[in-house]
């Protein structure tokens, strides 16, 4: 399992009941997490202290039954610093577990020995990928369809002191990006895709990732330098497993360019018992044999 030790400002202080309890720098939250299967393991004497907790509704979706949060607060990792908003739907417009992937492309973007690394950065939501490869020295690309994740992805560059590094933020649907990008002949030394695990799109065309994924990784593997780096794609989607990731990324970019493929769980400390709370999961491919 791949999981940050680095985190001061987030922590995962307990698991129990369908729900965890997190805190995000001085605020608890307590969210549903279909993960936790386990009962009556709660611990940690804060559950009763939380200044925020999310309940799912029995007709689907969800709401704040408590939330004494303010609209915003901003937490950080390492050099970097997030904005976080709470949203209706669970969220906080940050996903802890993913700071193993920053540190992990980080580091070899920095020892990479290159003048430039060109990074294309797709379903980027609010850009902690993006911050955490522009700080590490790339150029970045970033796409997402959703016009407000893309402008705090904005906010967070500028408070980790980015605001003129050369991010590239685009509003758009990724797959239609990716296609012209091909026909424009343009090329990445390394590509990080977050894509989710359902949507539709714009003409109600329904999404889903384990029918996608092949096509996805076939079309964006074009968009490859003749040396790349990384390649990394993530899933929060039990119908696509590790090892089904491994094998898409193996036909096709292992094949053309040698490297090694690893796939592996992501996770999250608890600290209330020293146990590990399964957060998604990732396939990384680097040119490193």
């Amino acid at each position: 399992m791949w999981c940050s030790e680095n985190w001061k400002d987030y922590e995962l202080l307990d698991a129990s009941d369908g729900e965890r309890l997190e805190r995000w720098g001085k605020y608890i939250l307590v969210r549903p997490d279909p993960q936790v299967i386990w009962k009556n393991t709660a611990r940690h004497p804060k559950w009763a202290r939380a200044d925020a907790v999310y309940k799912r509704s029995s007709n689907g979706g969800g709401g704040w039954a408590k939330n004494t949060l303010p609209t915003q607060w901003n937490i950080g990792y390492g050099e970097l610093s997030f904005v976080l908003r709470p949203m209706g739907f669970k969220h906080t417009g940050l996903f802890p577990e993913q700071a193993a992937n920053w540190d992990w492309f980080s580091e070899l973007i920095r020892k990479s020995g290159r003048k430039s690394v060109k990074v294309l950065n797709l379903f980027a939501y609010t850009g902690g990928a993006t911050v955490a490869a522009a700080k590490a020295g790339a150029s970045v690309v970033h796409v997402d369809a959703a016009k407000g994740m893309v402008a705090q992805a904005k906010e967070n560059a500028a408070l980790s002191g980015l605001a003129d590094a050369p991010i590239r933020y685009i509003v758009d649907d990724c797959k239609k990006f990716v296609q012209r990008e091909i026909r424009r002949g343009n090329k990445y030394d390394a590509i990080i895709m977050d894509p989710p695990s359902y949507g539709r799109g714009p003409s109600g065309e329904v999404w889903k990732i384990e029918d996608s994924a092949d096509e996805l990784v076939t079309l964006t593997a074009q968009l490859l330098s003749d040396d790349p780096l990384f390649f990394l794609i993530n899933s929060y989607t039990t119908g696509l497993s590790p090892m089904t990731m491994k094998y898409i990324i193996d036909l096709r970019v292992r094949s053309r360019f040698g490297g090694k493929t690893e796939t592996g769980e992501l996770g999250l400390k608890i600290s209330a018992t020293g146990g590990y709370l399964p957060c998604g999961a990732s396939a990384r491919w680097t040119a490193e044999k």
